[in-house]
């Protein structure tokens, strides 16, 4: 199984990414962090007769890398109460894909699996939880298996240090991932 991370944070070394090298010891997977690659937003062209524009920037690139890989982890801290920008931008530009037969999406994309690494403050494990909803409707929406999630309680870097739920489910996740790992 080809596995993909997919880090949606501003920060690098931040607390959702100490938790993602917890659970990716020794698992041989591809990364990708949105905000080293270019990536436009789009304006909605769904239902108009001449579609989505085409855009030049890094998106096809990191859509081909998302669509051949057969388990995803999507990693971003709580902004504001959600997804940070960078990951909701990733999934909007689905909806130009979707329509685009060149890519085969809607084919690729079912039956992938998908885990989520998130963490905050504000009391994460309530204020976290529309944001995990809003993953899980997105995979269903496209016919993703949601395997498991993990919430993490912290603000500064390595604060999530000091949660030890967290840190002992990356572990679980550790010991699951390196048999499901092949080289890529």
């Amino acid at each position: 199984m080809k596995i993909l991370t997919i880090i949606g944070s501003s920060r690098e070394n931040g607390n959702t990414e100490f938790l993602l090298n917890q659970a990716m010891q020794n698992v041989e997977h591809t990364q990708i962090r949105l905000n080293d690659y270019h990536i436009e937003p789009i304006t909605d062209m769904r239902h108009t007769e001449e579609g989505f524009s085409p855009i030049d920037d890094d998106y096809e690139a990191l859509l081909e890398q998302f669509l051949n890989h057969d388990l995803i982890i999507f990693v971003s801290p709580i902004y504001w109460f959600g997804m940070t920008g960078q990951m909701k931008l990733f999934f909007d530009r689905w909806s130009q894909y979707m329509r685009d037969e060149r890519f085969e999406f809607k084919d690729k994309v079912k039956g992938k699996k998908a885990y989520v690494i998130t963490a905050g403050g504000s009391n994460p494990y309530i204020t976290g939880l529309p944001m995990i909803q809003q993953f899980g409707h997105i995979f269903d929406f496209v016919g993703m298996s949601f395997i498991d999630y993990v919430i993490g309680h912290a603000v500064k870097p390595g604060e999530i240090k000091e949660d030890p739920l967290a840190l002992d489910k990356m572990n679980t996740w550790n010991q699951t991932l390196r048999n499901l790992s092949v080289p890529s």
